[in-house]
């Protein structure tokens, strides 16, 4: 083994160990156990610390866990805030805390900024900027935010990656994935795979600390908004932009998390909303391509009442194709169409077929109809209809795609906005026009001329290539070399039960071979003129038979899995 991975393994074994002593702290004592992870430790459930601080014994479970996130530092923030957005995946009132999570710090020593800053450009630093200001702007768990001058004299704010935070960040992943794969053991009912869950965690947090993917996705925004005069995005300049230093125009205004609605006329404050609402509805429903965490903390107000858009880590796609199939959602949901809405489902998620099937499933789409049955559009809450959607699936165990939970979580934090500066703004009625001419864009002629005229060239392309194909199926024929795929579907549950059965047919073959040597042992001794050893040594394998027996049998009637 190379020095590199046995100092790794050490680290992680030291971070695993934190893990196990934090989680005992919050009162999961007994998690800590029942998955094993004192085992893997070389700890007996003795070893683990029993007490737990008064102020947290009495807390929900949710409420614990997000304090585990929150002492583990970054990696587990960015866990849960991830989940905060999956309702899908956790009970709602765990994701409303998971919301709660801070990613605020104590900022770091601007000599060790420098130092980045210099390995990132090196030689070159002093022929990009004139002057950094040492005293951060901003300082989170991953990156931390300096104002700079350019040689040029333009003004920007550097956003610099953490010292160390990425070896961290990486090293964390890699327990990540682990837990979760103890997790996939121990929760037997979960409806989805934690293992596939960290791995698109994995992936999400790999994008947000590469800032070559921020700028790039924030200019493609502002290229989308450029000619828009109430919403902005700030410009990249990519000669002092790197992997983990991103450059970008200083904004000149006030956050709007800092300003105070009571301050604005109702005129301002609406026109705020509209402006956000428009920013928001735009990206998601033209462009397909969206800003999934738009709060106030991340929108600065210019003067005008235009806003500017920062921090474009967390990006939502969707694609045409799912862009359709949600006013499909909508629609159906509207006019009560259940047929349509399953196939919506279908369509949006990887369900199994009989379970959109079963009656009550079905009934439960009723349900969820009946409460926005024949609402109007510009009446109708589309996030409420969302969340309730989403909430129907989880009790399902049908799991949705990241995206659209993403689009969730912007369209609420936008409502939330309205809500803030504006309680009577309707979203709904003034995103309305947008969303129709969506529609009638969708079915104009033109449109259906399109779609004719790309499956007709589908079509042709398929004849086109049927020849061949056909002549290659009687090739193999001809020579007798087809090749049958087979997919067995839950083989890996067929060959446990498959050992777990010969394990249970060895041990009753030893316990009857006790069983009947033991008697012999005994009918022997008895006949004996001196009955002595033969008879105990009888007795004592009747007992071992006797205690085998026993342990057979509560292990039959002990849980394996906690669900």
């Amino acid at each position: 083994m190379k020095i590199t991975s046995i100092k790794k393994t050490i680290r992680n074994t030291k971070r695993f160990a934190e893990i196990v002593k934090v989680l005992t702290k919050f009162g999961f004592r007994q998690l800590v156990i029942d998955t094993g992870l004192n085992r893997l430790m070389g700890q007996n459930k003795n070893d683990l610390d029993e007490s737990v601080p008064e102020h947290s014994k009495n807390l929900p479970p949710q409420v614990r866990l997000r304090m585990v996130f929150e002492e583990l530092g970054p990696t587990f923030i960015k866990l849960g805030q991830l989940l905060s957005t999956r309702p899908d995946l956790i009970p709602a009132e765990w994701a409303e805390e998971f919301k709660q999570l801070q990613d605020n710090c104590s900022h770091v020593p601007f000599n060790e900024i420098f130092e980045v800053l210099d390995l990132e450009f090196p030689g070159r630093l002093s022929l990009l900027f004139s002057s950094i200001e040492e005293e951060p702007l901003a300082a989170a768990s991953i990156a931390q935010v300096h104002r700079a001058i350019m040689l040029d004299g333009t003004q920007v704010v550097i956003k610099v990656l953490r010292p160390g935070a990425r070896s961290i960040i990486e090293e964390d992943m890699d327990l990540v994935e682990m837990l979760a794969q103890l997790l996939q053991q121990y929760f037997s009912d979960l409806g989805y795979s934690p293992t596939d869950v960290a791995k698109e965690f994995s992936r999400e947090l790999h994008k947000e600390i590469n800032f070559i993917i921020e700028g790039q996705s924030t200019d493609r925004l502002r290229r989308y908004f450029e000619d828009d005069e109430n919403i902005s995005f700030p410009i990249i300049y990519w000669s002092a932009t790197t992997r983990n230093v991103l450059t970008m125009q200083h904004i000149k205004g006030r956050l709007l998390s800092s300003v105070s609605p009571g301050s604005l006329s109702s005129s301002d404050r609406r026109a705020i909303v509209a402006n956000g609402t428009d920013a928001v509805f735009k990206q998601c429903l033209r462009f397909g391509f969206f800003h999934a965490d738009p709060h106030p903390g991340n929108i600065f107000l210019l003067p005008g009442n235009k806003l500017c858009f920062i921090d474009c880590g967390m990006i939502g796609r969707l694609d045409r194709k799912t862009s359709d199939q949600l006013i499909n959602l909508v629609a159906s949901v509207i006019k009560a169409d259940i047929d349509k809405l399953c196939r919506v489902v279908l369509e949006l998620t990887n369900v199994d077929p009989t379970v959109i099937e079963s009656r009550e499933f079905r009934l439960e789409l009723r349900h969820l109809t009946s409460q926005f049955q024949n609402v109007e559009l510009q009446h109708l809450n589309i996030t409420g209809l969302l969340s309730e959607f989403f909430s129907m699936l989880q009790r399902y165990h049908i799991q949705c795609p990241g995206d659209l939970m993403l689009l969730t979580k912007a369209l609420t934090t936008i409502e939330g906005v309205a809500e803030q500066f504006d309680p009577s703004f309707d979203v709904l009625a003034h995103v309305e026009p947008q969303i129709q001419e969506i529609v009638m864009r969708r079915y104009s002629m033109g449109a259906i001329r399109a779609r004719i005229g790309k499956t007709m060239t589908s079509t042709f392309e398929l004849l086109e290539d049927l020849p061949g194909e056909l002549q290659r199926f009687l090739d193999h024929a001809k020579h007798s070399r087809f090749t049958l795929n087979l997919e067995l579907k839950r083989i890996e549950h067929l060959s446990e039960t498959i050992d777990t059965s010969s394990r249970i047919m060895g041990i009753a073959m030893i316990i009857a071979a006790l069983i009947v040597g033991s008697s012999i042992l005994i009918l022997a001794d008895r006949m004996s003129h001196e009955p002595g050893f033969i008879g105990t040594l009888g007795i004592v394998g009747l007992i071992l038979a006797g205690i085998n027996t026993t342990g057979f049998i509560i292990s039959f009637l002990l849980p394996r899995k906690k669900k």
